[in-house]
């Protein structure tokens, strides 16, 4: 039986995987001809760092704790700026974004979002997002619906208790001290504004990960976007959660008499929280499919 210590340490090993192979990626594709401008946006009191790849019907990116745009999406912006505007920002505290003094909340990261595309003079997108980005995009598409033409769901919960047992005990053993020698630690102390900040930032995080949270059945059932839900067969999201999740979306019907649903759900195998977003060219496919791209 592996200690929690340990399994941090297994975490933070895939976390370098990922974050290694996304980082030489972003690194190669340094002179892709993909980016078309980046900037930093005022918005709710933080300023925002955002890059615009591509050009086409708006695509937002959301990453998940931790993450920078670069290590969570490095891979996978190319293949979608062929098709997409994609808009990709860092969160607060995340990469270039300086923390502020304001608590983490999914109601705050939504109205982000929403502030950010209204700064952009989007006026709705397609919004992807993978762990807490994806909680915080189908929070904004319960604010804001106009904003929310079709939401892409990655690896997450709309409620606490939609992450397995163990899942919910580790959160709140995480502590900055883990991510020492890690790409995500490198990463945090090139982009950051305040490097310093770092410990202050990872326990902030920890406290809003390892906080109950609900954004509420009835309110999710409101969501009438098209939703592509995708998750790894064991990356700790309750499989029981997923499947209520997805029959609020209009999933799990007999297909056959009543015909599909507007909405889909992937599960591939052999994947973990950390792994499943390493197979770019799965997630990609199955993306591109939903949204009808040729």
């Amino acid at each position: 039986m592996k200690t929690f210590n340990q399994r941090i340490i297994v975490i933070v090993m895939l976390i370098m995987a990922i974050s290694t192979t996304t980082v030489k990626s972003q690194q190669a594709n340094t002179n892709n001809t993909t980016l078309k401008s980046s900037g930093y946006a005022p918005v709710n009191g933080l300023k925002l760092y955002y890059e615009i790849h591509g050009e086409g019907k708006p695509l937002v990116l959301l990453h998940g704790s931790y993450m920078s745009i670069d290590l969570n999406y490095g891979q996978l912006i190319p293949i979608l700026a062929k098709s997409y505007k994609v808009i990709a920002f860092e969160m607060q505290g995340h990469g270039r974004t300086a923390d502020i003094d304001r608590p983490y909340s999914f109601d705050a990261l939504a109205d982000d979002v929403n502030a950010l595309l209204k700064y952009l003079h989007v006026d709705s997108a397609i919004v992807l997002g993978y762990s807490l980005g994806a909680t915080v995009a189908l929070n904004t598409a319960i604010k804001y619906p106009s904003l929310v033409t079709k939401l892409i769901f990655i690896s997450s919960a709309y409620k606490s208790e939609g992450w397995i047992q163990a899942a919910r005990d580790l959160f709140p053993t995480i502590k900055p001290e883990f991510f020492e020698h890690t790409p995500l630690k490198t990463e945090y102390d090139r982009l950051a504004p305040d490097k310093t900040h770092w410990s202050q930032f990872v326990t902030k995080l920890v406290k809003f990960d390892a906080t109950p949270f609900d954004l509420g059945a009835e309110k999710v059932k409101t969501v009438k976007c098209p939703v592509l839900m995708i998750y790894g067969d064991n990356d700790g999201v309750d499989l029981k959660h997923v499947a209520e999740l997805y029959g609020f979306f209009g999933g799990g019907v007999l297909g056959d008499m009543t015909g599909l649903p507007k909405s889909q759900l992937a599960i591939v195998p052999a994947s973990t929280h950390v792994t499943l977003m390493m197979q770019t060219e799965k997630i990609a496919s199955l993306v591109n499919a939903f949204l009808g791209t040729k």
